[in-house]
């Protein structure tokens, strides 16, 4: 499954290349042909793979111009640079490539001592090119959590230095065709992302590029391996078996190879993953607008095209951009540089609600990866905000009662509809005293002031879930007491109730993400106030056209979808736990807005179809009880002795 994000936002990307840009024709300065056979291989694979320049950090006589730690330094150096961020800002920096220029120690720690970084988080990832992947997934949870305010990503690959004609004077300039052919394909360069809570992109300051999700998935225990450093051709022995490194260079295990009879299952691997999330429902309705493909050649595109088609998710040709043609193949950098030339080039393109798919198959033993992001509009936030934001002066009661009164009524009385004014204005007042009391209720005061506690959380869950389940239950019991003319309101709540129906469930999974241990959903138990507020649903569900229960939603609906994300982001900062803990908390608050504007339609219907003059009075006086009953659920939240699990 997809790890999903929800703070999380691309501020720049920066890419370095390494040297002038060298063409097809002027390659043997670089990597000469060994023989008359190689010869042939480099102008067939040159004539397939579409690349007519590319880039090496080496010079004609085989010596290093930079390092893959200076060109790693380079891309980074690029990316701080766009954003005006300096490098003391950075907290945690993810590395993915295929190799450094140490065996050991990890290239991060190589990257930050050739940049003479202050102390940080580290991580190297190790791996081909969803090496790159890999690293920003870790650099996201990092932000996504809150462990960090900025992260960065960077991928550097330099494997020039291993098609030098010298690396082959061990095996008579003679070796097999699958270490021929990488010598043609591959080239040099670095690619960075920064990644924070939010900041515009340097070259649209009105727009911001949201992570959605990463994804990656190896398929290692199905396939052999394709795409190898350190083996014999066969597979069998490593190039630590040999007595000397000389030997194992006259063996071959020091040649980079691909298996190129391999490849053909890659993409229709890769494909097959992509087409399984998307039936998950992980892909946006309304398709893909920028598509970023990592392909090694261009030989693959309608490889790619035709399985997508195949898999009825075609992306239009004039949606896909590729800069493989003049940066050449550079392997985990590659879709850094990517995403750095793209912003830096095509950003006139993007528009808010845009959506970006990076594609990233990873030939070493079948890796799929995946990256979704999204425009956003950028509205910058006004110093008094910023000042407001900061955790110390969240913690404060009056900075966490200040906040409490910033929160707005599910529905503003200024803009109600003919005729619903004096209700909206009666649910509003209502509303405000419900959320006032809530904010001092222990479980907020403890999430403010930073002392929530992972155990806290799953108590929470735990006690929710039981309520949540009940919640679809009385709404299809209300809607089935709503007869004669109200038929079309309560076919509007069995909408509503059926798309809650399984929220439960998901609520259940995040518990257990926490923690939580207790996989029997009957087994746990709503706290007293939940318990109260249950009843009372159920009892008022089964009474003759019980239009009151339009109030019960208002409250419930406008708390996830005004107080909830409230919440959300202190508890992210405060708990380390991954966003596969908050999914429900996250889902509601972005959904509950368009159910509360079902809920208008509802209230306009009711209030039409009331001939005694009571439903008014009837949502309000609902509305005050489920306010009550749901305070007091708040407030038994952290009662160790409120709810225990049956046995």
């Amino acid at each position: 499954m997809p790890v999903a994000y929800s703070q999380v936002y691309i501020e720049s990307a920066g890419h370095f290349m390494p040297g002038a840009p060298v063409a097809n024709d002027g390659m043997d300065a670089y990597v000469a042909p060994l023989n008359r056979l190689s010869e042939r291989i480099k102008r067939r694979i040159l004539a397939e793979n579409g690349i007519q320049q590319r880039h090496y950090a080496i010079a004609p006589d085989g010596s290093t111009t930079y390092s893959n730690a200076q060109m790693a330094k380079g891309a980074i150096e690029a990316a701080l640079a766009q954003a005006a961020r300096p490098l003391a800002d950075i907290g945690f920096l993810a590395s993915g490539s295929s190799g450094g220029d140490a065996l050991m120690p990890g290239f991060a720690s190589m990257i930050q001592g050739e940049m003479a970084a202050p102390p940080m988080e580290l991580l190297s990832v190790h791996g081909v090119c969803a090496a790159s992947v890999g690293a920003l997934q870790s650099a996201a949870l990092a932000v996504e959590r809150g462990t960090h305010g900025h992260a960065l990503a960077v991928a550097s690959e330099m494997p020039s230095r291993l098609f030098k004609r010298s690396r082959y004077a061990g095996q008579d300039y003679n070796t097999d065709f699958d270490a021929h052919f990488l010598r043609w394909m591959l080239s040099d360069g670095a690619g960075a992302v920064l990644l924070g809570q939010g900041a515009a992109l340097p070259q649209r300051p009105d727009l911001r590029l949201k992570l959605r999700w990463t994804h990656q998935r190896s398929f290692a225990g199905d396939y052999p391996v394709c795409m190898q450093l350190g083996l014999t051709h066969d597979r069998q022995r490593s190039h630590l078996d040999f007595p000397s490194w000389a030997d194992a260079e006259a063996a071959g295990a020091l040649s980079l190879r691909q298996d190129i009879r391999l490849l053909a299952h890659l993409f229709d691997v890769c494909i097959h993953e992509y087409a399984r999330i998307a039936h998950q429902g992980w892909l946006p309705e309304r398709g893909i607008d920028h598509f970023l493909c990592h392909y090694s050649s261009e030989k693959f595109i309608p490889v790619v095209d035709e399985l997508l088609n195949k898999a009825q998710l075609s992306i239009p040709r004039e949606r896909w951009w590729s800069n493989l043609a003049w940066r050449g193949n550079t392997g985990a950098a590659s879709i850094f540089v990517m995403i750095a030339e793209y912003l830096q080039t095509q950003h006139a393109r993007l528009k808010p609600g845009d959506t970006m798919l990076c594609f990233v198959p990873e030939s070493g033993r079948f890796t799929a990866g995946y990256m979704l992001l999204e425009v956003e509009n950028h509205t910058p936030a006004s110093p008094a905000a910023a000042r407001a934001s900061t955790p110390a002066q969240r913690a404060t009661p009056a900075a966490a009662a200040a906040q409490s009164a910033l929160i707005a009524p599910p529905h503003d009385p200024a803009a109600a509809p003919a005729g619903l004014a004096p209700l909206l204005t009666e649910l509003a007042s209502i509303w405000h005293d419900y959320r006032s009391q809530v904010w001092r209720t222990p479980l907020v005061h403890r999430i403010h002031s930073g002392q929530i506690q992972q155990t806290d959380y799953v108590r929470w869950m735990s006690q929710w879930v039981p309520q949540v389940r009940e919640g679809s239950l009385w709404m299809r019991e209300g809607a089935a007491s709503l007869t004669g003319a109200y038929a079309e309101l309560a076919a509007l709540m069995g909408v509503h109730a059926s798309e809650e129906q399984n929220d439960f469930k998901i609520l259940h999974q995040d518990y257990l993400n926490a923690g939580g241990t207790q996989t029997d959903i009957q087994q746990l138990r709503r706290n007293p106030g939940g318990e109260a507020l249950n009843s009372y649903l159920h009892s008022l569900a089964a009474t003759p056209n019980p239009i009151g229960l339009l109030g019960a939603i208002y409250i419930i609906e406008g708390t996830g979808q005004r107080i909830v994300p409230s919440l959300l982001p202190l508890l992210r900062q405060h708990l380390a736990l991954g966003p596969d803990c908050f999914r429900f908390l996250e889902y509601h608050g972005a959904n509950d807005e368009d159910h509360l504007e079902r809920w208008l339609m509802a209230v306009q219907m009711a209030m039409a179809l009331d001939e005694t003059g009571t439903a008014a009075a009837a949502i309000a006086a609902t509305a005050r009880h489920t306010a009550a009953l749901y305070l007091m659920q708040f407030r038994h939240i952290l009662d160790a002795t409120a709810t225990e699990p049956a046995r």
